[in-house]
């Protein structure tokens, strides 16, 4: 217990920033040191995953865990997994370029909150990871997260195309007194067949699913209702969900890790009860979660209806009506340190087909700009860079990278995002390891460029971040440092 108390404060002295609160001063930053990092990375490799903590909160709330707790067993050292959580990231990227692409041609409208037209392929590819207990045995059970689709879907037994789970038994619906089906022909709405991934078989009265994702892989099954318990004060509440009983991809198969996917997707129409989302089943305009640093192993929380941080900086959420699931934000301007980087309003405005702006998809690992403003921003940056040589061969396909000197410690520039506005309630101060990125020995900006019209703000820059998104009030909060 001494050892996990000091990692985890050195832990928190690394990624830590201290605002000064009265004046003008400007916050307080700690170095980074290569050699502290390891020693908490190597921690991070040793926590046991088969015995995580419920921690107390309040209900409507769910546990929430870094993917990479649990599936850091299937590499040899810290770096090698960094590199699949790299690529994992990669793949959420182009899948939501793809998906953008394909949306700016739907002509058909919304259904429910869903665009009709659109392709059903999703991905598979998330960072947090929820703890549910199910039915009424309390089956316990890791979801992924996801916030851009909009299916509560789990493995479900007996089933003889399931994958294997690491660390719980899949959930056995003939063994919960609490487990429903659903009918479709007595029950319309529980059938979402506008989606071509949902159609009510009448002869066998159950609404079909079918959703292939973008890897290859897919979950067929059909629509029942179940019932998940909170932890904390044991309320339970009965909710719809994807009853996986075909989910044998062939070569390439869904993490055991995790029994299903959660998908939190905006709600267009906070009046709307319907949809398959967890937050529309909640019938909840506000969640919140807080991704946990990728290597500090902290809990954090998923919670509904009840803000659970104060919400100091705020973004809005602006409406897109091809892609209304995505949470798209209102950024007006970047700062490097003091030096803002000319932007043009159209690298984050939407254009007439809707295209552009700028999403918030916890997904995507590395922040991607469009080329042209990528460019502005790296060029800024490394101008900002004092006593430090850039090297000739950076690691991956980062392009700005500094060799780490002897463990020294080292300062890197800061980057505030202005949302909405240039004032200090709407600015997202970064700093540290927020903005760049240790892989070897190299320290490497975390923020890519590419030749799209569309920005993601990703996970590395809102790694201990609290976000509560109110889609009744169409807003955003960040809470630094919120759940480590």
């Amino acid at each position: 217990m001494e050892n996990f108390i000091y990692i985890h404060l050195l832990m928190s002295m690394i990624f830590s920033i201290l605002f000064v609160v009265s004046g003008n001063e400007k916050p307080i930053l700690v170095p980074l040191n290569y050699t502290s990092i390891m020693q908490t990375r190597n921690f991070f490799m040793s926590i046991d995953s088969s015995n995580l903590p419920d921690p107390p909160m309040p209900s409507y709330t769910f546990t929430l865990y870094h993917r990479d707790v649990f599936e850091k067993s299937n590499f040899k050292d810290y770096d090698s997994m960094l590199r699949a959580r790299l690529a994992r990231g990669h793949t959420r990227a182009s899948y939501l370029a793809s998906v953008f692409e394909n949306g700016n041609n739907v002509k058909e409208g919304i259904v429910r909150g869903r665009a009709t037209g659109l392709t059903t392929t999703h991905s598979a590819e998330g960072e947090l990871v929820a703890s549910f207990l199910i039915g009424s045995d309390f089956s316990r059970s890791y979801l992924l997260v996801d916030t851009g689709t909009d299916l509560v879907w789990w493995q479900c037994g007996p089933c003889s195309r399931c994958y294997k789970q690491i660390y719980h038994p899949i959930y056995n619906s003939t063994a919960s007194k609490t487990f429903q089906k659903i009918d479709c022909t007595k029950d319309n709405s529980s059938c979402i067949t506008e989606d071509p991934a949902f159609k009510c078989i009448e002869k066998m009265r159950y609404c079909r699913y079918d959703i292939p994702y973008a890897s290859g892989i897919q979950s067929v099954g059909f629509m029942a209702s179940e019932v998940i318990t909170f932890t904390s004060d044991h309320k339970s509440q009965r909710i719809m969900f994807g009853c996986g009983k075909n989910q044998n991809g062939g070569k390439v198969m869904f993490s055991g890790a995790y029994s299903g996917i959660v998908g939190l997707s905006r709600r267009v129409n906070p009046n709307d009860p319907g949809g398959y989302s967890l937050p529309s089943q909640l019938n909840a305009t506000l969640f919140a979660f807080c991704l946990p640093s990728f290597d500090s192993g902290e809990s954090s929380i998923l919670s509904f209806n009840k803000a659970p941080w104060p919400g100091a900086r705020m973004a809005k959420l602006i409406p897109n009506y091809r892609l209304p699931q995505l949470h798209f934000v209102d950024l007006y301007t970047i700062f490097i340190d003091d030096k803002e980087v000319p932007v043009k309003p159209s690298w984050w405005q939407f254009g007439k087909n809707f295209n552009g702006g700028v999403i918030v998809d916890t997904g995507t690992i590395i922040t991607h700009f469009p080329q042209d403003f990528y460019i502005l921003f790296r060029d800024i940056f490394r101008s900002e860079v004092e006593d430090l040589q850039m090297v000739d061969n950076p690691i991956e396909d980062f392009d700005t990278c500094y060799q780490d000197i002897d463990g020294s410690e080292v300062y890197f520039p800061v980057v505030k995002l202005y949302f909405g506005s240039k004032s200090p309630g709407s600015m997202l101060f970064l700093a540290q390891e927020r903005v760049v990125l240790l892989i070897g020995d190299q320290y490497c900006l975390a923020f890519k460029g590419w030749d799209k019209e569309l920005t993601l703000l990703g996970s590395n820059q809102l790694q201990a971040v609290g976000l509560t998104f109110d889609t009744s009030e169409n807003t955003l909060t960040f809470d630094l440092d919120a759940c480590d």
